[in-house]
């Protein structure tokens, strides 16, 4: 504790960001520090798991020292700590779980496994103190397309997710197809400014009637097949115009079913969150139909989007206030269920 503050370390190894921050009393970001690999991994086209486990065994302990320090904080005054169980890649779980284990029992601090939706969900509360569930929230990244009721800090409903690939995942293999490489979702979205997002009719999955759900995946294909089709005539493809269009599609189903969820769950407003919320045309059009229905949307800041320890840490906060702690047995759960998996990270009385 530091002049009276509570303090939360959140600690993320789930992808290929190695991430540790300091938040006091769950309202102050004291630190933030993240170790990105994406230049390490673009030269694969992708995130390579392996790779990814052994740079988070490399970084972690600078990174914690660094978010140590810019906190202006010992380990010795930090009161929990929070790290990021699942889901993720295997590997890469078990590397911020490991050391996250190693230090609480070392410096005999309390352990919290977080889940790592519920974290990006959190992000909002980072920036906007006064959001309190219940609410609505849409979680867009890599590898989760996820609407939320939020009934509770620790409480969550699924409303719909998608039923093959992610958003972020779909945007990822758009971007190869086309020769932007990896990663895809921020270079779709510059090369669409530069075309026509009506130049082409890509599909718009909208599953049956009242589903909540998603499906990218015959959008996706539907930009593969166009390409192949376009190539083989011999005709110049639009890279641009391509983007463009995927895009249009893919973001008309994200608002209409956001719209959906809104109308059906009744709450005011609607919390983004994820690395695809960074995306330029989901915040805008977002802001734009919400706007035209009179609610909120609270967007948090692109930082606090991608993968982030001050998401885990938010978490933590929350999770420590209604006593939901992890034994020094905390496992990883790379396909751990947000419903129904949470209670599988606290410790058993």
């Amino acid at each position: 504790m530091k002049n009276g503050m509570h303090l939360t370390m959140g600690i993320e190894s789930s992808c290929d960001e190695t991430a540790i921050a300091v938040l006091a009393d769950g309202r102050q970001l004291l630190s933030n520090v993240i170790s990105s690999q994406i230049e390490i991994h673009t030269a694969y086209g992708g995130v390579v798991p392996e790779i990814a486990s052994r740079h988070h065994l490399n970084n972690i302990p600078f990174v914690f020292q660094q978010a140590l320090d810019e906190a202006g904080v010992t380990l010795e005054e930090i009161d929990e700590i929070g790290v990021t169980a699942g889901p993720g890649l295997a590997g890469a779980l078990l590397m911020g779980t490991a050391f996250a284990k190693a230090v609480a029992m070392a410096a005999q601090k309390p352990l919290i496994g977080v889940h790592h939706i519920q974290g990006h969900i959190m992000a909002n509360l980072l920036e906007h103190p006064d959001l309190k569930p219940p609410f609505l929230a849409f979680v867009l990244s890599g590898g989760h397309t996820h609407l939320v009721e939020v009934k509770g800090y620790n409480e969550f409903k699924i409303l719909g997710c998608t039923r093959d690939d992610a958003i972020g995942e779909a945007y990822d293999k758009v971007a190869r197809v086309i020769g932007l490489g990896y990663p895809g979702g921020p270079k779709v979205d510059r090369l669409a400014k530069e075309g026509d997002p009506h130049a082409i009719e890509f599909k718009r999955v909208y599953l049956e009637k009242d589903s909540l759900d998603f499906s990218f995946s015959g959008t996706k294909t539907g930009v593969i097949n166009y390409i192949h089709n376009e190539e083989q005539k011999g005709h110049t493809v639009s890279r641009a115009d391509v983007a463009a269009s995927f895009q249009q599609a893919v973001v008309d189903v994200v608002v209409d079913k956001a719209m959906m969820a809104l109308d059906r769950t009744g709450y005011g407003g609607l919390a983004i969150a994820g690395g695809v919320a960074c995306n330029s045309s989901i915040r805008s059009r977002l802001q734009q139909a919400c706007d035209r229905r009179g609610v909120t949307l609270w967007i948090p800041s692109p930082i606090f989007c991608t993968d982030n320890g001050a998401m885990i840490a938010m978490a933590a906060y929350h999770k420590a206030r209604e006593g939901h702690f992890a034994g020094l047995d905390l496992d990883v759960y790379p396909g751990l269920n947000m419903e129904t998996g949470l209670a599988g990270l606290d410790r058993a009385e």
